[in-house]
């Protein structure tokens, strides 16, 4: 009767229905009274359900939250990826017979791919811009306003990282809770299909009505 197949929300939604129709046919509360899930017991899965539903809603939730906060990190990151790579092409342009300031500047070796490494590479480039070097990159115009607003998108960067990375903990800890809600109400739910069989087992309709195969 459980079928793994299913995605979450309709084994969720599949649960509802059987255990609120259980409990809106008599005759079937009567076979399974005799098996000891009285109304109460019925009551305990609809519980442990509400649980399960309240975790997989909560984390869709943060799932939005998540894709919404690493959008803006992607967003910010291009921004400075774009600014970087215009400034560094003519810094290296400008300084192609300095190999001091190329090393200096960061400039002198291929860009980082891995995030902290780049991160550090485009804020190191910026921050070594002293007054000799600025007065050279202004010709090719990169002004200073150019540094110190490039500076400012380097911060904005991590900022909106640090953001993400704060979502993405809490979504991986709401899809924790919510796998575990959802294994201890299908465990649950198991044990009732169980039941329900060995009491509804002269009952062959009854047991369809609860989602299970009618005996030939």
């Amino acid at each position: 009767m459980v079928n793994s197949r299913k995605s979450e929300v309709a084994l969720l939604e599949q649960y509802r229905i059987v255990l609120e129709g259980t409990k809106n046919q008599p005759q079937i509360v009567s076979e399974m009274e005799k098996l000891n899930y009285d109304t109460n017991k019925i009551t305990e899965g609809q519980e442990l359900l509400l649980q399960a539903r309240r975790a997989y809603n909560f984390s869709k939730q943060e799932d939005k939250k998540t894709i919404k906060v690493s959008e803006v990190f992607k967003k910010e990151k291009e921004i400075l990826n774009k600014q970087f790579k215009k400034h560094r092409k003519k810094a290296k342009t400008i300084f192609r017979k300095n190999p001091e300031i190329l090393k200096k500047l960061g400039i002198d070796s291929i860009v980082p791919y891995v995030y902290i490494n780049w991160i550090e590479n485009t804020r190191k480039f910026y921050k070594e811009i002293d007054f000799g070097i600025q007065q050279r990159l202004i010709l090719l115009k990169i002004t200073e306003r150019d540094v110190a607003d490039s500076l400012v998108q380097v911060e904005k960067v991590e900022m909106a990282r640090a953001e993400y990375l704060r979502e993405k903990g809490k979504l991986q800890n709401a899809n924790k809770q919510k796998r575990a809600a959802i294994v201890k109400v299908t465990d649950w739910m198991l044990e009732f299909y169980f039941i329900a069989e060995i009491a509804l087992e002269d009952h062959p309709k009854l047991v369809e009505a609860l989602g299970g195969k009618r005996k030939s």
